[in-house]
Order: structure tokens, then sequence, then C-alpha cells
């Protein structure tokens, strides 16, 4: 797949964020490179979590948070796959940036898989 069309679908799973998480998204960076600095690696927030931020927080550059294109197509196996795959990196990534551990993070697609699961 060529870098616009992966573009695409990280800029489509960024839609998928509830509105109400997308409006408090500020000061942040988010692109795509082609490889991950470390194997296993599908994304990464580089950053202040919004939890740790004070009014005393001025001029500061931009939080991060890196997609990394190879891995997700090695992964996918269909379109539908890398679509879903991105979706939850996208969503891995912000909840990083609102402030969730990895720990957070994990437990809270386990409910969102499980939520899944019983809607379909």
């Amino acid at each position: 797949m060529d870098t616009d069309e992966f573009d695409a679908l990280v800029e489509r799973a960024l839609r998928k964020i509830p509105w109400h998480f997308r409006r408090r998204l500020e000061n942040v960076a988010i692109v795509v490179e082609p490889e991950a600095p470390r194997p296993g690696l599908l994304g990464l927030y580089q950053g202040r979590p919004l939890t740790h931020r004070g009014v005393s927080d001025g001029f500061v550059m931009p939080d991060r948070i890196t997609i990394y294109q190879g891995p997700h197509e090695r992964l996918a196996r269909t379109r539908k796959q890398l679509e879903q795959l991105v979706d939850e990196t996208v969503w891995h990534e912000v909840a990083h940036y609102f402030g969730m551990d990895e720990r957070q993070v994990r437990a809270a697609e386990t409910k969102l898989k499980r939520f899944r699961e019983r809607s379909d």
C-alpha cells in the first residue's frame, strides 16, 4: 500500500475516536513512519500525558503519536484486518495521550472487544 493510502487509514481511524475525546487532542502531531525502531511496535506515544499537565505548562513542543506502516501491513492478511489494526493502534496511542498506562489501555481494549462481540 502506498503511503498516501495508509495515511488515509490513519486519518479515518482518528475520526472514529469519539468527538468528546478528539476535540481535546491539542498540541499533538500524528505522523506515519515506514518502520518501527524496534520489532513488535505498531505505534508510539511520545510526550507528556494530559493527566500530568498543569497550568504552568507553557510553550512546549507538540506531543507525538507515531503509527508504523510496515508492521501493520505485515500483520494484516486483508484490507479489513489492516483497517481494524490501524483503528486499534490509533485508539491505543490516543489513550496514552489521555494518561492511561499500558495496563489500563489493555484492560480497556479487553472491555471494548467484549462489548463488540456482544453487539455483533
